[in-house]
């Protein structure tokens, strides 16, 4: 089978679990577990260890535990989403957002905020928002019963520009109180409010990852090319429903939950093929530890930058992750 250019210049070829390949991984999950105890040790009130682990205190290691979790859940989540939209749409800049679950997720959450509605309703009209807009770009995008790659790009573009001007005139006309909720909502946070919630979105996103990681091979037929996966047997308009679901429905609990974190799902799964190569099978998995790291530091960042106020995550994550893309997108050129 002839090989054929995945997103980046990358080749098809799938390394064994080779010395080098297992040290990456090793310092990878060096970096993650270095990066989970400084989420823990350091937020927006400096305190000691010994004063973090006291009885006092032990509401605020809590909330860090969660807010732990949360980051790793959305990393994780948002990063195998841009590896499935990427395989799947062929397409570089793919990213969890394509489809417009972002906007409408952030219609539906403007919506309910401008209308008093309490902090409980606005994770869940923020998820049905999403998920009802995707549904939409699905409806749109159809040709004879198939699901158009280019028709299915071009419907989430135009969706989330319509809705990003109904998101831009529900802010114009907000009160200000409203208005800094709205804003902090939508450049993303990692606050954990409800446990309940983060429970919830946990196993949403850990069933959603382990069931695509079940499609890994398939993933990296399509990656090849549709024709040559048909060849090989996979069905790949079902394949391609099953996994916009759920990269749909991972993406709609994570924004429901956390808000619009951008570039996690677009650079990270980039960054994980230059280091592990495209097989599916790790670069899954990988691509979690990686994009946990990522998320945890610019989260340790964002929170103790200007403290005590804290910074929104999405701001760190799209001031660090553009030049990153332009570099990698550079380099690509170069190729």
């Amino acid at each position: 089978m002839k090989n054929k250019e995945l997103p980046f210049g990358q080749k098809m070829h799938f390394p064994n679990a080779s010395f080098g390949l297992k040290r990456k991984i090793i310092l990878l999950a060096a970096i993650f577990i270095l990066a989970v105890i400084l989420g823990i040790l350091k937020g927006s009130v400096n305190l000691s260890f010994l004063e973090l682990i006291s009885r006092e205190n032990r509401q605020i290691l809590h909330l860090r535990f969660a807010r732990v979790i949360l980051a790793i859940v959305a990393s994780s989540g948002l990063s195998v989403c841009g590896i499935v939209l990427q395989a799947i749409l062929r397409n570089p800049l793919a990213e969890p957002y394509l489809l417009g679950t972002s906007s409408g997720a952030g219609v539906a959450a403007v919506i309910a905020l401008t209308l008093g509605a309490a902090s409980f309703y606005i994770p869940f009209a923020a998820f049905i928002g999403a998920i009802l807009t995707t549904l939409l770009v699905y409806y749109i995008s159809r040709e004879r019963g198939k699901i158009g790659v280019h028709s299915l790009i071009l419907s989430g573009v135009i969706v989330s520009i319509a809705f990003s001007a109904i998101i831009l005139f529900l802010l114009s006309t907000s009160e200000r109180q409203t208005l800094h909720g709205i804003s902090w909502w939508l450049w993303g946070n990692l606050e954990v409010f409800d446990y309940k919630l983060l429970f919830a979105v946990t196993l949403i996103v850990a069933l959603g990852i382990f069931v695509t990681y079940l499609f890994s091979q398939d993933l990296n037929a399509i990656s090849i090319g549709e024709e040559e996966a048909l060849h090989l047997g996979v069905n790949v308009e079902l394949v391609k429903k099953i996994l916009l679901f759920l990269v749909s429905l991972i993406t709609a609990a994570i924004i429901s939950v956390c808000g619009v974190i951008g570039f996690v799902g677009l650079i990270i799964p980039h960054i994980t093929r230059l280091v592990i190569g495209p097989n599916h099978r790790l670069l899954i998995p990988v691509s979690c530890i990686l994009s946990s790291a990522f998320m945890l530091l610019c989260d340790s960042f964002a929170r103790t930058l200007f403290s005590p106020s804290e910074i929104p995550i999405g701001v760190i994550t799209a001031i660090v992750g553009a030049p990153i893309f332009i570099i990698l997108l550079k380099k690509s050129e170069v190729k």
